[in-house]
């Protein structure tokens, strides 16, 4: 059993630092910097808030007290949006926020810290939402002079935002709409800017519809295409000069070489990763019979190494794509062809889970995705919902109707609750399962049912310790000492995402090399505990938004496939989810005022008083 220490956090003034003013466009320009030197202090951070329905932009400081105690990212989207937006609100109405937001350490000289990070109300699940991406897009937002842009409202006629270097500029994109990802980003990105866009499935407002950065870079899961595309904003291109201010750069640099040291010294990430990218695991994951195959009805493949890394390798003449600041490169491509190459997620459930052993499918497959702006986890196993349902191993056609708008294009629940067999439908809180099957790691089980956004391995990385042996092997065919353990993870997962650093970086680094790249950064120290304490904040404070939207605990479970026949003892699970609530300190899924009141989280959780009084 781990013993969770509980650590004090010093409250920070809640004094604004003056700033803004509201700019009207006249007639769709504002220069935010002109002939003034930007504020920028350390753990402040600069937010841009567009309201599309009123032609208003207004430039900011966030409080310092929010930047203290949320970190950046995913923590202070979620902040963000808690504070701002009504319960109970259709996530593709114009009151539905969106918004774009990096770390402290985006951008920077801290390796894989090239991701930014989108947070809205899903169309999909109807939870909180945050999806991220790598590449470039992040950096770039940053030194264009914002942190974080929060967009509000929704246009007439479709529009994208401009960022050149401190001047925002909201521009006529009528002649963009119709277009995908491909020939929209190509467009846009002359001039050295970088897109993030959504193509024709978010104008649709397909559930599964993402957001695109850079042609291959996908804030893929949730749906948050359909929330920018209910917006009638089809991109958002920045570009910028600025530098990013490090407080303390000796000690960053110091801390930079530790942590490229572990990342070296890690076989995943300098050995396995770097050699395959993300497809090396399709022979593991096989091989450790937790490969969804058949919609998630069987456990091992037969076929598995005609669509493994080791497969391309020998067949494909690959080029390697990177992330910002990033020596693994897990992406692919096709130098023949100059095509991306699909991950494993994509693989996983175009392949194995829809008993397709074809390649050259998987591939096209994951180029319609990216095109068109869909999700390739909940797309794949929407089609293995629909080939279990209706016969046959035609890939093609149920794909083509998703991304078309048809009603495949809903997702495998509500598909499946359509034609009576809810059973069908592998997802969480509405989310599909990525590709780990949760009855050959139990560690994973329990934290697809307690993620607060839905099925996702990344909410706590159990991949590592379960599968990977990172930073220790542990049973993955236990529930002893899971409860305890995933709450960390999830937490830890929280700071990671909040940073913002890809999760491939938790291979090699732990809470104190976070907590130390983090201090190095804004100029106030965080000790690991604190770190921690942080990600927990921002877990319960997800939770809380949750229940504001009538999600309860009894949606903290798995598909019965997985308890029949015992597989996964329902008996077991039930008192494990128990206890992990203890550890978390939650009554029924709900956080207790001793919890709430310890975090800090008073404010947030008065609506449950209002609620239970």
């Amino acid at each position: 059993m781990l013993i969770y220490i509980a650590i004090y956090i010093e409250k920070f003034s809640n004094k604004r630092v003056k700033i803004p003013k509201i700019y009207k466009r006249k007639p769709l320009k504002v220069t935010l910097y002109k002939n003034q030197k930007e504020i920028r202090l350390p753990h402040i951070e600069k937010v841009l808030t567009v309201d599309l329905a009123k032609d208003k932009i207004r430039a900011e400081n966030i409080q310092k007290e929010i930047a203290s105690n949320y970190i950046g990212g995913r923590g202070i989207g979620v902040k963000l949006l808690f504070d701002m937006l009504s319960p109970n609100i259709d996530p593709l109405s114009d009151e539905n926020i969106l918004i774009f937001a990096t770390g402290p350490v985006t951008g920077t000289i801290v390796p894989l810290s090239g991701r930014h990070v989108v947070v809205s109300k899903s169309p999909l699940t109807g939870t909180i939402f945050d999806s991220s991406a790598g590449g470039f897009f992040g950096r770039e937002l940053r030194r264009s002079g914002f942190d974080v842009v929060i967009i509000k409202g929704a246009s007439e006629k479709p529009v994208y935002l401009e960022i050149d270097d401190g001047h925002v500029d909201i521009k006529d994109a009528r002649d963009l709409w119709g277009k995908n990802v491909r020939e929209t980003t190509s467009f846009l990105s002359k001039d050295g800017f970088k897109v993030s866009c959504i193509g024709k499935a978010g104008e649709k407002l397909i559930l599964m519809s993402s957001i695109m950065s850079e042609y291959t870079h996908a804030c893929g899961r949730g749906g948050l295409g359909a929330v920018m595309g209910s917006k009638k904003l089809k991109a958002f291109r920045v570009k910028g000069s600025r530098d990013i201010n490090i407080s303390d750069e000796e000690k960053m640099k110091k801390y930079v070489a530790e942590s490229m040291r572990l990342l070296n010294a890690s076989p995943v990430a300098s050995k396995g990763l770097a050699y395959y990218g993300t497809p090396s695991l399709v022979n593991l994951i096989n091989t450790m019979r937790i490969m969804p195959t058949d919609n998630f009805r069987k456990v091992h493949f037969e076929n598995a190494y005609k669509v493994s890394g080791e497969y391309i390798a020998e067949n494909y003449d690959i080029k390697k794509k990177t992330c910002y600041n990033c020596f693994i490169a897990c992406k692919r491509e096709d130098k023949k062809r100059g095509i991306e190459l699909p991950e494993y997620e994509t693989i996983a459930m175009f392949g194995p889970n829809s008993m397709n052993d074809d390649i050259e499918k998987i591939i096209q497959a994951n180029l319609i995705c990216n095109d068109y702006g869909v999700d390739t986890i909940s797309a794949g196993s929407t089609v293995s919902c629909y080939l279990e349902l209706e016969g046959g191993n035609d890939i093609e056609t149920p794909l083509k109707e998703i991304v078309e708008g048809g009603p495949l294009s809903e997702g495998s629940l509500r598909y499946s609750k359509r034609k009576g067999k809810e059973g069908s439908s592998m997802s969480v809180k509405g989310l599909e399962i990525p590709g780990y099957d949760p009855r050959g790691v139990l560690g994973l089980a329990l934290s697809y049912a307690t993620s607060n956004r839905g099925a996702c391995h990344l909410r706590a990385y159990m991949v590592a310790p379960e599968i990977l042996g990172k930073p220790k092997l542990i049973d993955r065919l236990s529930f002893s000492g899971k409860s305890g353990l995933i709450q960390i993870f999830q937490n830890i997962s929280a700071g990671i995402h909040s940073l913002v650093m890809c999760q491939f970086s938790s291979f090699a680094l732990s809470e104190e090399e976070y907590s130390n790249l983090l201090s190095a950064a804004v100029g106030e120290k965080y000790t690991s505990e604190e770190f921690i304490r942080m990600g927990e904040r921002i877990y319960n404070l997800e939770r809380l938004f949750n229940i504001r939207e009538d999600i309860s605990y009894s949606h903290d479970t798995l598909p019965e496939r997985f308890f029949a026949e015992d597989r996964i003892s329902k008996e077991e699970f039930d008192s494990v989810l128990d206890e992990y609530y203890v550890y978390r300190g939650w009554n029924k899924g709900v956080p207790t005022k001793e919890k709430l009141d310890s975090l800090g989280l008073k404010k947030e959780a008065k609506f449950l008083v209002e609620r239970d009084s």
